[in-house]
């Protein structure tokens, strides 16, 4: 397993839309590998392979205890709606308000080419949502209404530590 480098704002490979994986074999489970240590070591709840510069439907995710590794992956469901604090490790130190989908539910298979579903509500589905932009070559500042504020992490500390302290 390698730690690869992750790219940032910037880097037009952000943009790619991802190319369907075809072959399930040694090599794809070793860039998964991959990603799932460079996730883990940057640390992140999800990786897209357009993140270390790859044009590969591929993601993988990790929400509470559940890893999820996903190829070729649809999205064939979202309902309800919800906002929180979202930021990418590919636009590092910031964050934006973003509203999502409260509950996702995305087919794909796994490393091996077996089909997988998974569905979640909450963190799980927004990183779903979020991963799955990033294999079309979007970024969650991509899809933030007109005049909404992105900050610095920084900025967002504070803002949480003074609403802690009107409380």
């Amino acid at each position: 397993m390698a730690i690869r480098p992750i790219i940032t704002l910037g880097d037009p490979r952000l943009r790619l839309v991802g190319q369907p994986v075809v072959k399930f074999d040694r090599e794809l489970g070793q860039l998964i590998d991959d990603m799932v240590e460079t996730m883990d070591d940057a640390p992140g709840v999800g990786l897209a392979a357009q993140q270390i510069g790859l044009d590969v439907a591929l993601c993988v995710i990790r929400v509470d205890e559940g890893l999820f590794e996903l190829a070729n992956p649809e999205i064939v469901h979202l309902s309800g709606e919800e906002g929180a604090w979202e930021g990418c490790l590919s636009v590092p130190g910031y964050r934006a308000w973003r509203w999502r989908a409260e509950h996702a539910v995305v087919t794909g298979q796994d490393r091996h080419g077996r089909r997988v579903t998974v569905s979640g509500h909450g963190y799980l589905a927004r990183a779903i949502q979020h991963e799955f932009d990033h294999l079309h070559g979007e970024l969650y500042i991509d899809g933030l209404p007109e005049g909404e504020e992105i900050i610095t992490e920084e900025e967002l500390e504070r803002r949480l530590d003074e609403e802690t302290e009107a409380d």
